[in-house]
């Protein structure tokens, strides 16, 4: 049985540590973290990597035990992930990201 989703551009939901984190990032990161997102948004599916730019991000499970389970997207040659979950729902799939991380 394959999965089948509506298709991207995803919804996209932060929780509130998430998103006071982000703004709290220099602007330059900050626009580092949405170039990453709109790929994301924009990927064929929102676990896998085929599609997306892997120069500029990559995707790979938080646990190898739990494969549809959290997501960790790198970005910025891996000084910053985001950690998300992808929200499978017929009428609006969402992505909620949970955590920030830049270095």
């Amino acid at each position: 049985m394959s999965e089948e989703f509506t298709g991207p551009p995803w919804a996209v939901d932060w929780t509130k540590i998430a998103s006071e984190y982000r703004d709290s990032l220099p602007l330059t990161v900050r626009d580092l973290i949405v170039d990453a997102v709109v790929e994301l948004l924009s990927s064929r599916h929102p676990y896998r990597d085929d599609g997306l730019d892997i120069t500029k991000i990559s995707i790979e499970p938080a646990r190898s035990t739990q494969p549809r389970g959290a997501h960790i997207l790198n970005f910025d040659h891996n000084r910053g992930w985001l950690r998300y979950t992808f929200i499978h729902r017929t009428a609006e799939p969402q992505i909620i990201i949970e955590t920030v991380f830049w270095q």
